[in-house]
């Protein structure tokens, strides 16, 4: 039995002469062989060289082979151990198999006998290998078994989320339609400017869940950018506008301009800021108690960050909502929320090595503070 791969064995005896002829033997079947003259040489061995299978003799001056085999199978279980016995150790040998030594042999040691052995040391290793191996690829399995659940339910959780977004839209378009339907057939331009207002803000607001949708199921890489901050900060600032105008807010922005240049993902950081100052535009609006309405957003470098500041004195979040906010399909709007707009732009902010933080009081309205590492271009 010589085998394709050498195994570490570690061969234990007092007789030097029988240690000489069994290295000899183990080596030509393969083994690569360790050797001492006693249980106390021997388990230092094992303890620095870790050899798979051990064959020792069971009687030796001062620590024996059933002992050594005791502590061997303490510090490690796995390792095979086959005894040696003399005449008349026929006790100590079945002590030994109740210590869980795979086999024993007699003196003198015959080469088919000790082949036999090995071979059931082995067998044993390998059998022992194949159900690790089996174990893992079954938790392995049980794991995408897990996510695969996991994802359905929020592909499901999703579906029903996004329907009542998107229906609560289509009935704003129709009533856009309608409006823009009545002021064509009256002339009325002041009754077209409103139609097309609520028109132009369900299409968006549905393109803005389709996003959402492509941004949470495809995380793909970034695509960094050197961007004009004061000319972003503008562009972010366009897409809100209206929909403030439209609930009766005031809403101002800014853009330090010592803030200079940037390199970040510009669709992506775009849709997150979007994301929270929406958020904001709807905690104004509820706020029906308040009666000048306001959010400022604010850009500048900061200690080596770009920080985004988003402002406003809508109804604010207690302590319970403000944990959860960023959490997975979690909306304090009820069925007028989806829960992906905050759990997306933290998702991308974090993509980009940032952080948000936020502060809000009960009535009082919120700050979200975003921050990125400031990455300058190349020149």
């Amino acid at each position: 039995m010589e085998i394709a791969e050498k195994i570490p064995l570690l061969l234990v005896d007092d007789e030097e002469d029988i240690r000489d002829v069994l290295e000899l033997v183990l080596t030509d079947l393969g083994y690569a062989v360790f050797t001492a003259p006693n249980g106390e040489v021997a388990l230092r061995i094992f303890k620095e060289k870790r050899p798979e299978i051990v064959l020792t003799d069971i009687k030796m001056p001062g620590m024996d082979g059933v002992e050594l085999l005791r502590q061997i199978k303490q510090e490690s279980p796995g390792t095979e151990v086959i005894m040696i016995t003399g005449h008349g150790d026929t006790s100590l040998a079945i002590k030994s198999l109740k210590h869980e030594a795979i086999d024993f042999i007699p003196k003198p040691v015959n080469d088919e006998v000790l082949e036999v052995a090995l071979k059931r040391a082995m067998d044993k290793i390998d059998m022992r290998r194949q159900m690790a191996e089996y174990t893992r690829n079954l938790e392995a399995l049980v794991r995408e078994k897990a996510e695969m659940q996991d994802h359905l339910t929020s592909l499901g959780l999703m579906i029903g989320s996004i329907s009542h977004g998107v229906k609560g839209q289509l009935t704003r378009l129709d009533a856009g339609l309608y409006e823009l339907k009545t002021a064509l057939q009256k002339n009325d331009p002041v009754l077209m400017a409103e139609g097309y207002r609520i028109v132009e803000g369900s299409a968006g607001r549905i393109k803005k869940m389709v996003l959402d949708i492509l941004f949470y199921s495809k995380e793909r890489d970034l695509k960094m950018e050197t961007v004009r901050l004061i000319d972003f900060t503008r562009d972010v600032a366009s897409v809100i506008e209206s929909r403030a105008a439209g609930s009766d807010i005031a809403f101002h922005a800014a853009c330090d301009e010592s803030a200079g240049d940037a390199v970040l993902d510009p669709e992506r950081i775009h849709s997150a800021l979007v994301n929270i100052l929406e958020n904001a535009v709807d905690a104004c609006a509820e706020h029906t108690s308040q009666k000048a309405k306001r959010i400022d957003f604010t850009v500048s470098s900061e200690n080596g960050h770009i920080c985004f500041r988003i402002q406003d004195n809508g109804v604010g979040m207690n302590r319970e909502t403000r944990d959860n906010i960023f959490n997975l399909f979690f909306s304090a709007k009820g069925k007028k929320g989806t829960g992906l707009g905050l759990f997306i732009a933290n998702r991308i902010i974090r993509q980009h090595d940032g952080t948000i933080t936020v502060d809000s009081t009960p009535g009082k309205g919120s700050e979200f503070i975003v921050r990125i590492p400031k990455i300058t271009p190349n020149r």
